[in-house]
This record gives structure tokens, C-alpha cells and sequence, in this order.
């Protein structure tokens, strides 16, 4: 069982930036994969951006290509999604989520172990 408690978000205007951060109970190299989702009022979750813990390999939806960035701190346990340049689209409540197995595509959420609290994302235009 991996917990998953996320820190950041908050309140930006259009342009500016924020970090997400989220912190594992076990080591990340315990998962196959590591992702940012975003859900939207009324819509559905949405993967943003995934990186393969092991090897590093990083993907993000097309909306936040050049702007988001993920990362990965294994000696901290901690997930970072570095959000820059946002938009008032951008906003939403995101979520950490840890996959251990699975073949699917990054963003396929039922593969999806494990998730973090959630932690809302507000931009203002």
C-alpha cells in the first residue's frame, strides 16, 4: 500500500506559475509509472503528465506541452509538477497517481494504483 499526500496548488493569475509536489510513502522505484491528473468541474479525469519512474521517460497531454514539467526526486520519495505560463483552462483539482504494473498508455487511469488527496489549481484570467 502506497501513500500519496500532495502539497501546492493554490490561487494564480493567468501567466504565472506553481508547483505541485507529492510525497510516497515507498520509494518510487516501487512503481512503474508516476502521473499528474487534472479533473475539471463536470468532466472527467484527465492524465496531464506521466514520467516512467525507472527509466525516466516523461509524457504530457498536448495542452500543457512547453509548460508543465514532471519530475522526480527518488531520494525524497517526491513527485514535482512545475506549472508555468497558465492559463484560466489550466485550472482544475489535481491529483498524484502511482502505477505498479500495466501496459497500457501513461494517462490510462484504471491502471492506476494508488492516488494522492488531490489539490486544487485556480487561474484567473
Amino acid at each position: 500500500q502506497i501513500q500519496l499526500v500532495q502539497s501546492g496548488g493554490g490561487s494564480v493569475q493567468a501567466g504565472g506559475s506553481l508547483r505541485l509536489s507529492c510525497v510516497a510513502s515507498e520509494s518510487l522505484s516501487s512503481t512503474k509509472v508516476m502521473a499528474w491528473f487534472r479533473q475539471a468541474p463536470g468532466k472527467e479525469r484527465e492524465g496531464v503528465a506521466g514520467i516512467y519512474t525507472h527509466r525516466g521517460q516523461s509524457y504530457y497531454a498536448e495542452s500543457v506541452k512547453g509548460r508543465f514539467t514532471i519530475s522526480q526526486d527518488n531520494a525524497k520519495n517526491t513527485l514535482y509538477l512545475q506549472m508555468d505560463s497558465l492559463k484560466p483552462e489550466d485550472s482544475g483539482k489535481f491529483y498524484c497517481a502511482a502505477k505498479i504494473a500495466g501496459n497500457m498508455a501513461w494517462d490510462y487511469r484504471p491502471e492506476y494504483n494508488y492516488w494522492g488527496q488531490g489539490t486544487q489549481v485556480t487561474v484567473s484570467s
